[in-house]
């Protein structure tokens, strides 16, 4: 059995593989985890677990504000350092134990998010499967969920509907769902909807949206304190991102643009690496309608936003947004010609 220095170091430890793991494992990873012996004289207190929620909001309010390149390698060396020596130390009962390794796979989720949001998709995938680990020796279902939705993100994002139709499925049933708070069920259900999206199932994507917008609606404010840190950010504004990219990737263009610019109105302002993305994506659906000007306007909006920012996800948006420019850029002339040069010194600089 690995230790738990050893897991935290590890990218070979795979709950994720080939498929998901069975409800058996599950119960064993809990069960071996409370049986697990400490591996030194650390005594873990409220102190440790409240200080590493504390370390892993910073974090995830820098990528939300900066990209997941900003601050990514300061997380992993946190992770491998201070966390580690709580998971090898000693609790004083078994849900302070189940409390501090939540806390540890919530980090090594906002970890794995950052990668993701990087480019460094093989990391993400290693570091959302550790999490997954943790959240089972937790007992924590919902963070399972969370990290499983994170997971079916990515794989919309990469290309494999199939595997993120799984993933997506897994994170909407038993005690991940059920243990949710609302808007984390909203969360999970608008992922779904993208998975069945990119899966060619039309109605039952449409029906996955109604039932996320059903769950949001029964949820308080953000600041309510009924709910993880982890989910504030799931605001109207990012459910509409969510839901104009599940219209987009079902033909429906116009409905996609009005959830576009319904996000682009409503997200917070502090959530800025998104917002960003919101605006590429906008202007591309924008550009397919035909309607060039606005495209190119929502276009300079965006590359505005990314001021600052190191992701691969803005770097990846303004690369289309230069495939989208291709055929009307040659003319030389005019709004695209001005917003491609834009756009080029923009990947020079950030590489």
């Amino acid at each position: 059995m690995m230790n738990r220095r050893d897991l935290l170091g590890s990218s070979l430890y795979s709950a994720l593989g080939a498929a998901l793991p069975s409800e058996q494992w599950w119960d064993q990873r809990l069960r071996l985890a409370r049986e697990r012996p400490p591996l030194s004289t650390l005594a873990v207190s409220r102190v440790h677990i409240d200080a590493l929620r504390e370390a892993t909001t910073w974090f995830s309010n820098r990528d939300q504000r900066l990209g997941g390149r900003a601050g990514r390698a300061a997380l992993a060396a946190y992770l491998r350092t201070d966390v580690a020596d709580y998971l090898a130390g000693r609790c004083p009962d078994e849900q302070t134990r189940r409390d501090l390794v939540s806390a540890a796979g919530e980090a090594v989720y906002v970890a794995g998010w950052m990668d993701f949001d990087s480019g460094a998709h093989g990391r993400a995938q290693a570091n959302f499967r550790l999490a997954l680990t943790l959240a089972a020796e937790a007992g924590d279902g919902a963070l399972a969920g969370h990290v499983l939705r994170a997971a079916a993100h990515q794989a919309v994002d990469l290309g494999h509907p199939g595997r993120a139709l799984e993933y997506a499925e897994a994170s909407m049933i038993g005690s991940r769902y059920g243990a949710a708070s609302h808007r984390e069920k909203a969360l999970f259900g608008v992922v779904h909807a993208r998975a069945l999206a990119a899966a060619g199932r039309t109605r039952d994507a449409l029906a996955a949206l109604l039932r996320a917008e059903e769950d949001l609606r029964g949820a308080g404010t953000p600041a309510s304190g009924q709910e993880p840190t982890r989910v504030q950010f799931f605001t109207e504004g990012s459910l509409a991102h969510e839901a104009a990219c599940t219209l987009r990737d079902l033909d429906d263009l116009p409905g996609a643009e009005a959830e576009f610019e319904r996000s682009v109105r409503t997200r917070p302002a502090h959530l800025v690496r998104t917002h960003a993305v919101t605006l590429g994506y906008l202007g591309d659906v924008q550009a397919r309608r035909g309607h060039v000007d606005a495209a190119c306007d929502t276009w300079h909006r965006a590359l505005d936003a990314m001021a600052g920012i190191q992701s691969g996800r803005t770097h990846d948006t303004v690369t289309r947004m230069r495939s989208a420019l291709a055929p009307i850029r040659t003319r030389g002339k005019g709004p695209a010609a001005g917003l491609d040069q834009r756009a080029r010194e923009f990947l020079q600089a950030v590489g």
